[in-house]
């Protein structure tokens, strides 16, 4: 039942009592690694427009109808289900913003909102940009507005680190490049300025791997906000532009950022700690101006548009489900928190753990002994005096294994821990009588005085 693996502690940890789960049935299109399925369309084809995940439900906002009008739709699609239900619109229809999600409200941000796109008749200039901040609320199905962008712009990119949205890139009213990053921050509703993109990408992707921003077209430039400095990554084999971008975790899949789309329909992929690219099978629909979509380390392509010259024909509703490279291999990482390398002076000591993904089965090892099978954090009753050792162990649903560190400590025995005391209680008296002793000397002196 053992197999040692190594964990990555810094991954996000759910709490061990609510993992156990029953096994889904997978079909084989839902496992085969780098591969493509279709999935239920959209109800209303779109191009530019911007998507974002909630709850494991993908939200599919704005963009360009078939008729090449901006519209503010609002359609959820459910994966479990592969069904779309549709919810309040945007207020203000606009395509090619910023989506971005904090605390499971989704904020969309800037975009172009008048006349026509670009690329009808090769006119950036005539269309009119925004800085409106409008965010929805899947629980209430409701919008509201919050503090617009400093810098009206649209066709950048906006992503969550740490509590905040970054907004990088795109276009100004007149046609201007800009390389500008503003950050967000939802909890007080206000605006920073931090350091500018060093080279302009223009209709670039992007992607959240370990709290750093990855921009990808031609390029790599990736930004840490922690810092606010920005480096370069390994140049993409095919420069993309109007794809998407979208990365796994590492919890279900290896972590990578699989870049897609563009007129060649390629799937380029990019590892973030070898800095280097692969290939995979190419999107089924070769499209621009698609959105990406990652739920539990699923790929979901939505909409775009597969020429670049505007018809009633070309703007799609395609939903096609990518697997990743390595879906269904990585083993849940589990971590220890109790007992702790110590000593306990009770014979009951609390196992407490943490395992980052469901899991179908859960159970320790003492001392080296079978494995107990457990639902939860549990109590080791009745430890012997002495040393002891425990590792816990969890097991996810496509039969991977992963253990924690292996943990020592010690119960103490009672031959020792009678003597110790017995010590602080003589101590203790011996205090005690040398503070009366001193006090009756004193009061004595006092008396003689006094007489």
């Amino acid at each position: 039942m053992r197999k040692s693996a190594a964990l990555l502690l810094a991954l996000v940890f759910l709490t061990a009592s609510c993992l156990i789960m029953a096994k889904p049935a997978f079909s084989s299109a839902d496992v085969a690694e780098d591969s493509w399925v279709s999935k239920a369309p959209m109800p209303t084809a779109r191009s530019n427009l911007g998507v974002a995940v909630v709850n494991g439900k993908i939200y599919a906002i704005g963009g360009y109808n078939s008729s090449w009008e901006l519209v503010g739709n609002n359609e959820m699609y459910d994966p479990s289900g592969d069904t779309w239900t549709t919810l309040a619109p945007m207020p203000t229809p606009r395509a090619q913003f910023g989506i971005a999600v904090f605390q499971n409200k989704i904020y969309v941000i800037g975009g172009v909102i008048g006349i026509a796109p670009y690329f009808r008749d090769n006119a950036l200039g005539i269309s009119i940009m925004t800085g409106i901040n409008e965010v929805y609320d899947p629980a209430t199905n409701t919008w509201e507005n919050k503090a617009h962008m400093p810098t009206e712009r649209g066709v950048m990119q906006a992503n969550t680190v740490d509590g905040k949205i970054y907004i990088t890139g795109g276009f100004t009213q007149n046609s201007q490049f800009s390389n500008n990053t503003e950050a967000y921050d939802p909890s007080s509703d206000s605006w920073t300025t931090l350091a500018p993109m060093p080279i302009f990408q223009a209709e670039f992707s992007s992607a959240v791997v370990d709290s750093k921003i990855f921009f990808i077209s031609d390029k790599v430039q990736i930004f840490d906000p922690k810092n606010n400095q920005w480096t370069a990554g390994n140049s993409p084999p095919n420069a993309v532009y109007q794809g998407a971008a979208g990365a796994t975790t590492g919890i279900l899949a290896p972590k990578r950022i699989y870049l897609i789309g563009g007129s060649s329909g390629l799937n380029q992929i990019y590892n973030p700690n070898s800095d280097n690219w692969t290939t995979g099978v190419s999107i089924p629909t070769p499209r621009n101006n698609l959105a990406i979509a990652v739920v539990n380390d699923m790929l979901y392509a939505i909409g775009g548009s597969n020429t670049a010259y505007p018809s009633a024909l070309n703007i799609l509703a395609d939903n096609d489900q990518y697997t990743p490279f390595g879906y269904g291999t990585i083993p849940p990482a589990v971590h220890l928190v109790s007992p702790e390398n110590k000593t306990y002076v009770s014979s009951n000591v609390s196992l407490a753990f943490a395992v980052n993904k469901p899991a179908l089965w859960m159970g320790y090892s003492l001392d080296g002994q079978d494995n107990v099978t457990i639902t939860g954090n549990a109590t080791l009753s009745g430890l012997a005096n002495g040393s002891h050792n425990v590792t816990v162990y969890a097991k996810d649903e496509f039969e991977n294994t992963g253990a924690s560190e292996t943990v020592i400590f010690t119960i103490a025995k009672e031959t020792e821990a009678f003597p110790i005391r017995l010590a602080v209680a003589a101590a203790i008296v011996i205090a005690a009588l040398v503070l009366l002793a001193a006090v009756s000397v004193g009061l004595s002196a006092y008396l003689k005085k006094r007489k």
